[in-house]
């Protein structure tokens, strides 16, 4: 009972002792605390954007999540499978693993002739660490064969592809070829590595080839042998004929790129007619240039004033499915396409229907599209419409499963940091952005108008605090009135 009865006595004391030092502050302090305050907020505010441009996510709010919704007794989003529409609008389960399955990109470049070629020049590393790790795995898989029956050179190439450093890997192949000169895998890594020109690599390549024809070589490799399209078209042929599991590097998008660089369009549309199948896995490059043949077929004549008074004809509608299926596929290719959005070289692996595909893809495609007339114009006036057809990718896709929401996670893995990762669907800014934009801003005013009109704001300041307060003292006055002043003195000496 005397706990209970001595808080209001409290109470009341502590209100008097604050309404003294209310009283007793100067302009100044209000001065250092509004700029304080805005300081602080302002530093918040350009961390959040940092943190948000890097990242696509606020701190504070994945803070919250990771350690503060699990004491509050909630269940962690990715715990769950989530359920996907299919393409008839049904809900089916389906893992998100195989959502962001990394593909070894069969257009990539020559690391010594390309890659470190722009690195001296421009002292930027075109390649991540991840990337260059997927690669070392690959070759390991692609070169080495069975580690139970390793050779002498063939133990030298395992631990020259896990090499980080390109001069000791550049070592350890030519120890490989003097403990065989007829290692295969060491001329491949010379070709990729250590040749500064695409004809030194065509020769080391033509070497490697000539010395082991049961070893696969990656797509990339056989498209850029020598730089002459026809030869790699027949050779790729051959090969798909011979070797039917290079499938799994997909070299009929090497063929593809091959057959349009010499404009056989019919060819392009039989390998379109035997890959671009409803059970088959697609690529940007499947729908891309199926839309590109349907594209210029119509696009020279093509007018939108004309098509808004007359509609679209057959063909014409037939070019926009395909641009939208397209762009439904892989909605980060066009502003590469339409140069909305500065090319880099592709890297070493993609992510389907990620930015890095995007990238891969119109590195090598934007001359295909800019050799048929109008196509980049038909582009331009309906790719946008294909967003209006499905409003919320993330839950249901119209031709295609729903577009996966882990893509800009993988794609910042395999992309440099120099470039601007593109992410689909848009990203609102998070909350506490806004919230710190605003307190950041109000405090910035309040230090301003204090600074200005110190008497004036201090006078308001007082006011505030007054009225903030007032409840309590109210509360305290009634408490003191109710009993008589002496059992207050008595509650005192106690």
């Amino acid at each position: 009972m005397v706990c209970v009865l001595w808080s209001p006595l409290k109470l009341h004391e502590s209100l008097t002792s604050a309404s003294v030092f209310l009283n007793t502050l100067t302009p100044k302090f209000y001065v250092a605390l509004t700029g304080t305050s805005s300081l602080i907020s302002g530093l918040i505010l350009i961390f959040e954007w940092w943190y948000f441009r890097k990242y696509g996510t606020s701190f504070i709010e994945q803070v919250s999540v990771s350690h503060l919704r699990p004491l509050l007794g909630g269940v962690e989003s990715g715990s769950t499978a989530g359920l996907f529409s299919s393409v008839n609008g049904d809900s089916e389960p389906r893992p998100s693993v195989s959502e962001c399955k990394v593909w070894r990109n069969p257009l990539n470049l020559f690391r010594g002739a390309e890659y470190n070629r722009y690195t001296w020049v421009t002292g930027k590393e075109p390649l991540t660490y991840y990337d260059m790790n997927l690669s070392a795995q690959d070759h390991q898989t692609f070169f080495t064969g069975d580690t139970q029956q390793l050779r002498p050179e063939d133990a030298v190439m395992q631990k020259a592809w896990r090499e980080r450093n390109p001069q000791a890997r550049i070592r350890a192949a030519y120890q490989a070829i003097e403990l065989n000169h007829e290692c295969a895998a060491a001329y491949v890594l010379l070709a990729e590595e250590e040749a500064t020109t695409i004809t030194e690599a065509e020769r080391l390549f033509k070497k490697a080839l000539i010395i082991g024809k049961k070893t696969p070589l990656t797509g990339k490799d056989i498209n850029l042998l020598l730089g002459r399209i026809k030869e790699a078209v027949k050779m790729m042929r051959d090969l798909m004929k011979e070797f039917p599991l290079l499938g799994m590097l997909n070299i009929h998008e090497n063929l593809l790129e091959a057959l349009l660089e010499l404009q056989a369009y019919a060819d392009v549309q039989a390998v379109l007619a035997k890959y671009d199948d409803i059970s088959l896995p697609k690529s940007a490059t499947i729908c891309y240039t199926s839309a590109l043949l349907k594209a210029r077929a119509v696009s020279d004549k093509f007018s939108p004033e004309a098509a808004s008074r007359r509609g679209l004809s057959t063909a014409e509608m037939n070019a926009v499915e395909a641009i939208h299926r397209a762009v439904e596929f892989n909605p980060h290719v066009p502003k590469y396409l339409l140069e909305m959005k500065s090319l880099i070289l592709p890297p070493e692996h993609i992510l389907k229907r990620g930015d890095s595909e995007a990238v891969a893809y119109a590195f090598f495609h934007l001359q295909h599209w800019k050799r048929a007339e109008g196509a980049l114009n038909l582009l331009h006036c309906t790719w946008e419409g294909t967003f209006r057809i499905i409003p919320y990718p993330l839950e249901k896709g119209h031709l295609f499963y729903p577009y996966p929401g882990c893509t800009e996670t993988a794609d910042r893995e395999l992309l440099p940091s120099f470039h601007e990762v593109s992410v689909y669907p848009k990203k609102e800014l998070p909350f506490f952005i806004l919230f710190t934009a605003g307190l950041c801003s109000f405090t910035a005013m309040l230090a301003m108008l204090t600074h200005q009109f110190p008497e004036l704001m201090g006078v308001f300041a007082k006011a505030f605090f007054s009225t903030l307060f007032a409840p309590l003292g109210f509360f305290a006055d009634k408490m003191e009135s109710f009993m008589p002043s002496s059992f207050w003195h008595q509650l005192t000496r106690i």
